[in-house]
């Protein structure tokens, strides 16, 4: 359940304390194997923390539907979660942070990374890629109808869920993009990893 949440999520949130300031950044993430992996600006705020070696908790979320009740206390709503805690470690070797760049695009779009130029290396250099265990996750999943009691069963209101569900759409050509290029369908990279919940 820990992958399928990663993998599916793409969008996770990085929280840390910096200077006695906490901070959550959205960012992606990807997974190969047990690790998850995080890139960026070599300057940011957040991979400046990350290369201290403060601790970090990163957190995947998938929202599956809003849960309404028969009474203002029981709403909720259908999720799986993911929180992972850990120090990270920075690729260092230009062979490394390469290879885990690679499975980044892999991972959006399947085949794309031979297709595209490569990062110079002024580029590299400007980028870091920072790997964290998944060691220390854990995971939270709330399913299922509204959670009313008894004596509220025949209260004279609609309850059920309303399902919440991410679509990519169809995919649209830059206003630059020579008409001479073949359109992929990398849509379907993330159709085939996606399971009904």
């Amino acid at each position: 359940m820990l992958f399928q949440i990663i993998d599916e999520a793409l969008l996770c949130h990085v929280g840390f304390v910096d200077k006695g300031q906490p901070f959550v950044i959205p960012t992606l993430a990807w997974r190969i194997d047990e690790t998850i992996f995080l890139h960026g600006s070599r300057g940011s705020r957040m991979l400046n923390v990350l290369r201290s070696g403060t601790g970090i908790c990163v957190t995947f979320s998938l929202l599956d539907g809003l849960v309404m009740a028969r009474s203002a206390f029981y709403h909720s709503a259908n999720y799986l979660s993911a929180v992972v805690l850990g120090k990270a470690r920075s690729l260092d070797s230009k062979q490394e942070k390469l290879q885990a760049l690679e499975q980044f695009m892999e991972r959006i779009a399947p085949r794309r990374w031979p297709q595209v130029r490569s990062p110079s290396r002024q580029e590299l250099e400007a980028t870091d890629v920072f790997a964290l265990s998944l060691d220390e996750a854990s995971v939270k999943v709330r399913a299922g109808d509204p959670g009313d009691p008894d004596k509220d069963l025949g209260f004279p209101v609609w309850a059920g869920t309303i399902p919440v569900r991410q679509v990519f759409g169809p995919m649209q050509d830059a206003d630059n993009l020579d008409p001479a290029h073949a359109k992929p369908d990398y849509r379907s990279a993330f159709l085939d990893r996606w399971t009904e919940r």
